[in-house]
């Protein structure tokens, strides 16, 4: 298995700690799902510097956008030109019949069987009009290569840049692509034994958060799942990259920051579309308070600041100079990177392995045979000791994390279309339009029943009868 990025990590380390003290102290909360979820998920794809990262979020509600700002983007179709016919060579277009936001909200309440459906009437290239935007899907697994193949004409710094302004309010600064450059150099402070402290830092910080908020409690606790996975990933991110906030400050503050971050996640895909942020009710207030809350000032009182985020300061500051909300919004891009897959990939993975109690019986077994192998025991006041390479053989807590990923996930891989051209495969050319977006959709791998088959399912990827 390859290496562990943060968020995985984070969500490997605190899945496992967090079943640990399930079993030890019995602790109880209510799962408030059920078969029928409330809990939906959408795709978006990293809008700030992290290349090739996939994005879903959850608890995704409806804007109530005015018949005013309806009719401004009628306007604003027909001014450039978004009703456009399509040209010989290029694939099938799908555009709907609702203006500029085309078939948007077919897409939104069922993405993979409207894909499906879309993919048995026209194959596996077709381009759909969805928010404004014409994105090619290319479904084929054996021509995801193309992306790469022609990676000079289909670009994601393009995509990202101009999503990062608009997002999280960066400024693009002379020598933009060598900061990017830079920053992308300092993601080696995941690796090796970087990453060996980061996670050593990390089960530290589970632990003390457990026996502070869960292990002294006299009385039943219960909260809702989502909300469970959700304070408990948000504080241990938090402290294990950007320092220990002081114990007289630290509950008002992660509180705020978590609220804040969760109700600007709850507009992240309005804030990717064309709808200007001020009319995203709050939205922008919420955003500049989060940029505040992450400037060099700020930073600068919290204790403990990792070796990446101290690496990222030192280059911001070369490009940006002593520009606090201009560095604030790169550290804010970070954090919300860092929760916005682990939050809603914890949660899934525990809805589905408490619903199959043989499940949770395998992964307690593999627990505690790795326990048992390192001559280590559970217990209040004993620390637990992981390395990566220990994570890495619990196969069982792997399977559970891919399966939740395979249900769960609705991501993509996209590219912005730089300039007209044929895309050439095995399967035939087809003419993609400068400005356009290319997806690739491994959903429908995930759900197609020739492939997994019984694909609604939980099933896991071992080949072991416990589960």
């Amino acid at each position: 298995m390859d290496s562990f990025s943060l968020p995985s990590l984070l969500l490997v380390a605190g899945l496992l700690l967090l079943l640990l003290c399930l079993r030890a102290r019995r602790i109880r909360h209510l799962c408030s799902c059920t078969i029928h979820h409330d809990v939906s998920t959408l795709i978006y794809y990293l809008v700030c510097d992290i290349p090739e990262y996939i994005f879903y979020t959850c608890e995704c509600q409806q804007i109530q956008i005015s018949v005013v700002i309806f009719f401004l983007c009628l306007w604003v179709q027909e001014l450039t030109g978004l009703e456009r016919p399509q040209r010989p060579g290029e694939p099938p277009l799908i555009k709907g019949w609702l203006p500029y936001f085309g078939m948007t909200m077919k897409f939104q309440k069922d993405p993979l069987g409207f894909i499906r459906t879309l993919q048995k009437q026209y194959g596996d290239i077709f381009t759909v009009l969805l928010g404004g935007k014409y994105i090619t899907f290319i479904l084929d697994p054996f021509q995801y290569q193309l992306l790469a193949k022609y990676h000079k004409k289909l670009s994601f710094q393009r995509l990202t840049q101009k999503l990062s302004v608009k997002v999280f309010s960066i400024k693009i600064v002379e020598n933009y692509e060598d900061l990017i450059h830079e920053l992308h150099g300092a993601y080696q402070l995941l690796q090796g034994k970087s990453l060996d402290i980061i996670l050593e830092d990390m089960l530290q910080n589970i632990k003390q958060m457990f026996e502070l908020q869960l292990l002294k409690t006299t009385n039943w606790n219960t909260a809702q799942m989502l909300t469970f996975c959700c304070s408990i990933v948000f504080e241990i991110t938090f402290t294990t990259i950007y320092g220990k906030v002081p114990a007289g400050e630290r509950k008002k503050f992660i509180s705020e920051l978590r609220d804040n971050i969760l109700k600007f996640d709850n507009k992240f895909p309005y804030l990717m579309s064309d709808i200007p942020i001020e009319l995203l009710q709050d939205v922008k207030s919420i955003r500049e308070k989060l940029i505040k809350c992450m400037t060099p000032e700020k930073l600068a009182k919290i204790p403990g600041t990792s070796e990446i985020v101290q690496k990222r300061q030192d280059i911001l500051e070369k490009y940006y100079g002593l520009k606090d909300l201009d560095i604030g919004a790169h550290h804010f891009a970070l954090l919300w990177a860092s929760i916005a897959n682990t939050i809603p990939v914890m949660f899934w993975a525990m809805y589905y392995v408490l619903r199959h109690p043989e499940a949770v019986d395998a992964l307690h077994d593999e627990i505690d045979h790795l326990l048992q192998s390192t001559g280590q025991k559970k217990g209040s006041g004993i620390s637990i000791h992981l390395t990566r390479e220990q994570l890495d053989s619990l196969v069982c807590l792997e399977s559970i994390i891919f399966e939740a990923l395979r249900l769960s996930s609705y991501s993509s891989t996209i590219r912005f279309v730089e300039e007209d051209f044929i895309l050439s495969s095995d399967t035939g050319d087809c003419c993609l339009r400068k400005g356009d977006l290319v997806a690739i959709f491994p959903p429908a791998i995930h759900g197609d029943p020739e492939v997994f088959e019984s694909p609604e399912k939980e099933r896991r990827f071992m080949n072991d009868d416990r589960i």
